[in-house]
């Protein structure tokens, strides 16, 4: 039977980890402090971070030791915060080895170093190693999936072979996963769509109504675009699952943590209130602070982005904030830079 590690006990990792023993492998997750083990193994519940009335399956093994999590283990499934990523590989690397496949569940970029999951997963480890790197993204809600609804998934590794293992290790009766080679489009994809779903929950939290929000969600899907493909991304995979799928489910949902503190915001409430009383982590809060600064550095008008990093980070008013949006001048839909990168790469890649 594989084993499968899981460093994290976050909603997302606790799902995944009950997925993979319902499909009868042998999973053990990490806790950081005996403590926090101690609040599951009492009663196999987590109330705190996983819904209401879900038990977890004995068979889920829950350790503060990484020798243990990481002993004879086919894969490690890093479902902690972007922003604790680092931090949680220098914790496991010497643990790893030619065989194990290292699968990023984290949808967020860096501060520090505006990189995405898988490169700073590749700073932290031996050279060897890298190829083994997967990421995995979606529109995978934890609420639904841990209540076996189902879904699909993707994920990508610059190896295909490495992929196949991953999706093969990881497909169960309610998570169809497909594989995909393009890790820069996967990652982005996953990470700034959170972007757009603070700016959904922001209209929803206004009561503009489904046109607003669609024109939203359309708008972002160009704005996420963009920057993907100025970062090397292929522009097809932000039509795919880990691209628009990823960002209507994050936009349309209330279990979307990121839409959820769109909504907080338009009630009046602040940054920091918000995230405070929340037991998990919004990733779209840090990622608008990143593409923020890359958006300047690069000279890509992403409004969305602009004007979200305003309510966020400047104390922007947050109803004239959509009224300026709305009156960013409107040219043709499919001109301006991010539309000449498109292009641009359409031609390269119709030149090989």
């Amino acid at each position: 039977m594989p084993k499968i590690a899981i460093i994290g006990t976050t909603a997302w990792g606790i799902t995944l980890g009950v997925l993979l023993v319902r499909k009868k492998l042998e999973v053990s997750l990490w806790a950081r402090t005996e403590q926090e083990a101690a609040g599951f193994t009492s009663d196999k519940s987590a109330s705190a971070v996983i819904p209401a009335g879900v038990r977890l399956p004995s068979a889920l093994s829950v350790t503060t030791s990484l020798h243990e999590v990481l002993g004879g283990a086919r894969a490690v499934i890093l479902a902690v915060p972007s922003q604790g990523m680092r931090h949680n590989i220098k914790l496991i690397a010497e643990h790893l080895n030619d065989s194990i496949l290292i699968v990023s569940a984290a949808k967020g970029l860096e501060i520090d170093s505006c990189q995405r999951m898988s490169l700073v997963i590749a700073d932290e480890i031996e050279p060897r190693f890298r190829h083994n790197i997967c990421v995995l993204s979606g529109p995978n809600l934890a609420p639904e999936i841990i209540n076996d609804l189902p879904t699909a998934t993707v994920v990508a590794a610059e190896d295909e072979a490495v992929a196949r293992k991953a999706q093969k290790l990881l497909t169960t009766p309610a998570l169809c996963v497909y594989t995909h080679n393009d890790v820069v489009g996967v990652e982005l994809g996953g990470a700034l769509k959170n972007i757009i779903a603070l700016g959904a929950g922001i209209a929803d939290g206004l009561g503009y109504g489904d046109n607003a929000k669609a024109t939203l969600i359309t708008r972002g899907l160009t704005e996420m675009t963009a920057l993907g493909v100025a970062l090397g991304a292929d522009p097809l995979t932000f039509s795919g699952l880990t691209g628009l799928g990823d960002l209507i489910a994050t936009c349309a949902s209330p279990l979307s943590r990121n839409h959820h503190v769109g909504v907080e915001l338009a009630r009046g409430r602040s940054r920091a209130e918000i995230t405070a009383s929340m037991t998990g982590v919004a990733e779209g809060v840090s990622t608008t602070l990143v593409v923020w600064k890359l958006a300047q550095k690069m000279g890509l008008a992403m409004p969305i982005t602009e004007a979200t990093h305003r309510v966020l980070y400047e104390g922007a008013d947050i109803r004239q904030v959509a009224v300026d949006l709305m009156g960013v001048q409107a040219n043709h839909e499919l001109a301006g830079q991010k539309w000449r990168l498109f292009s641009a790469m359409k031609r390269r890649r119709n030149s090989r």
